[in-house]
């Protein structure tokens, strides 16, 4: 099973899980798509950090991840 921590950056997260680029884009995190932001900033944000910073609902991004098939932990 794809494991989630929400404690790991977003760049760690991309880069263990590459698929989540396209899907972290469609959820409002459309600097995750470019890869010199990805490698900066990814690395400096967490997802809920994220969520904050840019007004997007956690628990609708977490909904969305589980529905992928993604186990997350807090």
């Amino acid at each position: 099973m794809k494991e989630i921590d929400l404690s790991l950056s977003l760049y760690d997260l991309t880069e263990a899980y590459p698929e989540l680029i396209e899907v972290l884009k469609e959820l409002g995190f459309a600097g995750v798509a470019q890869p010199a932001l990805r490698s900066t900033m990814g690395k400096l944000t967490t997802l809920p950090e994220g969520c904050d910073k840019h007004g997007i609902d956690l628990g609708e991004v977490v909904g969305k991840l589980k529905a992928l098939g993604f186990e997350v932990k807090p």
